[in-house]
């Protein structure tokens, strides 16, 4: 790992997220600005939370356009997984974590650099013992969807 002031800040974050809520978390991560090191190289925040939901933010950039000069499906995919995750990571309790087990991703116009900020809005649908299910829209600043997505994780311990 890169010897970096946002790596070291990351690693903190990391210790703290195991001995704190999911929203607890979240709350954190929105107040001293620090994100995981794939959020921040893709350029997503989670910007609001509440408990079983979120909003993410992304910043598009040339450097995730496919061959066809549009923003990666995968991109946006990892949009989806990433504020369906933690939607669900804002219900849980300290010690708890959750991983994808399953996703449904709906591409619904082309996305371009000139599309400016992507926002995410997910939401827990179904927080069951073991199971959780969410969904998340994905609009432009001004509302118009783009993509819509859902998921089902699975709770572990951390």
């Amino acid at each position: 790992m890169q010897d970096s002031p946002f790596l070291k800040d990351a690693e903190a974050a990391f210790t703290r997220f195991k001995t704190m809520s999911g929203l607890d978390y979240l709350r954190d991560a929105i107040v001293h600005r620090h994100n995981y090191p794939f959020g921040e190289m893709l350029k997503m925040h989670v910007t609001a939370a509440e408990a079983g939901s979120v909003v993410v933010e992304a910043e598009l950039s040339y450097q995730f356009y496919n061959p066809m000069m549009r923003v990666h499906g995968g991109y946006l995919a990892t949009l989806v997984d990433s504020s369906l995750g933690s939607a669900v990571i804002s219900t849980l309790p300290a010690g708890v974590g959750a991983g994808t087990v399953s996703l449904n991703i709906n591409y619904v116009k082309k996305v371009e650099v000139e599309t400016g900020k992507l926002i995410a809005r997910a939401v827990v649908l179904h927080a069951g013992r073991t199971m959780l299910t969410a969904e998340t829209k994905i609009t432009d600043i001004h509302g118009k969807l783009y993509v819509h997505g859902s998921g089902t994780f699975l709770i572990y311990q951390k």
